[in-house]
């Protein structure tokens, strides 16, 4: 008997992507206390609020007059005091120079299920075809793409974001295919490497969003990823500006979370944007996934935001500065001889790291010896009390397989300075110093 006849993407899903067994072997089979998470993403579990939390539960189900039916289904579009508080949040902290003026003229909305759920509905309301990004990728929404049958075109970046002469030569060498691109989507806090998009990037992109639709004759949206733009805490950095100031031909949607500043529980990713079909489909994919994020953590984020997320910014963003300042020293100390480029360190929680002469990729020495497994036991450890792993993600996984950066992808990994405490950092960067050396022996 034939399987089942599975979909494109389906029969693509198949095999798990690098990011689904990263989370499957955080979840299973690290050892707390023992193997080092620089890795997956997680936030540090004590930025986390908990009594905050607590406070927002009981605060919301004790108020059922503002906070209606919080234990029900909610409608689609998101709920009416979490959109209030978001707006205000933005106005009241001065977040990208949004005033109440401009923001009256955007529709707010909520995602499902976090932010990832509104990158996902974007995938499926846009027509298939080419999406143009930078590189290296965000490998998680470039990987979905993918199986949903998109084409990725992605453009190199430089220490201020997406290089604009790179794409502007992307999308001439494109010919008529270029009536495929679908959307220009950029991360403004790169994830994997934690570059800062400037503002001059962030104007020439909404110039070239807008020059590419008047030439298709066709409106081609910018999507800004801002997950991580929140938690900018080197205090040199240039405060970023919405791309909302500059976009006169309603081109620009921002996509936000509070996974990173509060918690990734909450799963709540809202998207701003000029109003239209675009944000009705959205919407209507929100309520083909269920109605609508979770009520009650709709209502606990709107308390949180009313009353708890100054000082909450303050004191993650302090907490990340403090981590990010000791792990470049280490990274100076254990790895300096053997980097050629180190990025990140500003913004929230990622190094992306550049080797000389040592490839980082999945099977490589160096790989072996941070998983353990060399087959040499001195190295292991036996079977049942194998030494301590280190956990990262390697650069072949975070550059575009048909881009420029394939080569260079072979020596790059991404590490986060999000979960671990700062003991365990250092620990983690001695054992990728050991690494090095095994590796340049084999």
């Amino acid at each position: 008997m034939d399987d089942f006849l599975l979909s494109r993407y389906g029969a693509a899903s198949v095999t798990p992507s690098p990011v689904n067994r990263m989370m499957s072997t955080v979840a299973a089979d690290l050892r707390e206390g023992v193997d080092v998470n620089l890795g997956v993403g997680y936030v540090n579990e004590n930025t986390i609020p908990r009594a905050a939390f607590v406070e927002a539960v009981q605060a919301v189900l004790a108020d059922p007059v503002k906070y209606r039916f919080a234990l029900n289904y909610g409608g689609s579009l998101g709920s009416p005091n979490l959109i209030d508080s978001l707006r205000r949040f933005h106005i009241e902290n001065c977040i990208g120079g949004l005033t109440a003026d401009l923001l009256d003229r955007q529709a707010i909305i909520i995602g499902p299920n976090g932010a990832s759920s509104l990158l996902e509905g974007m995938a499926h309301v846009l027509a298939p075809g080419i999406i143009v990004t930078t590189d290296p990728i965000y490998y998680i929404y470039s990987s979905l793409l993918e199986r949903l049958g998109f084409d990725i075109v992605a453009v190199p970046e430089d220490d201020e974001g997406i290089r604009i002469d790179r794409l502007e030569a992307r999308l001439h060498d494109l010919g008529d295919a270029v009536h495929g691109v679908r959307c220009l989507y950029v991360v403004t806090v790169s994830n994997p490497t934690c570059t800062i998009l400037s503002n001059a990037r962030r104007r020439e992109l909404v110039r070239v969003a807008g020059e590419l639709s008047q030439n298709l004759g066709r409106r081609v949206p910018l999507v800004l990823d801002k997950a991580y733009e929140n938690l900018i805490h080197d205090p040199s950095v240039e405060p970023p500006e919405s791309a909302l100031l500059h976009d006169e031909r309603g081109l620009a949607y921002e996509i936000g979370t509070l996974s990173k500043i509060l918690a990734p529980a909450l799963r709540i990713g809202y998207l701003m944007g000029p109003p239209g079909p675009l944000v009705d489909a959205l919407v209507q994919k929100t309520s083909d996934s269920g109605f609508s994020a979770p009520l009650i953590t709709q209502e606990a984020a709107s308390w949180l935001l009313d009353h708890h997320v100054a000082d909450q910014l303050a004191r993650v963003n302090a907490g990340y500065r403090g981590k990010a300042t000791r792990m470049r020293q280490w990274i100076d100390d254990y790895l300096g001889d053997a980097i050629e480029e180190c990025r990140g360190g500003q913004a929230g929680f990622y190094f992306y790291l550049t080797f000389r002469d040592v490839e980082t990729r999945e099977g490589s020495p160096f790989f072996r010896y941070c998983t353990r497994t060399t087959g040499t036991p001195a190295i292991d450890g036996p079977p049942d009390a194998r030494h301590p792993l280190v956990l990262y993600v390697p650069g072949e996984f975070c550059v575009h397989s048909r881009g420029d950066m394939v080569d260079a992808g072979r020596r790059q990994m991404r590490l986060s300075y999000g979960f671990e405490e700062p003991p365990r950092i250092e620990q983690a960067l001695r054992i990728m110093r050991e690494a090095v050396e095994f590796a340049r022996k084999h």
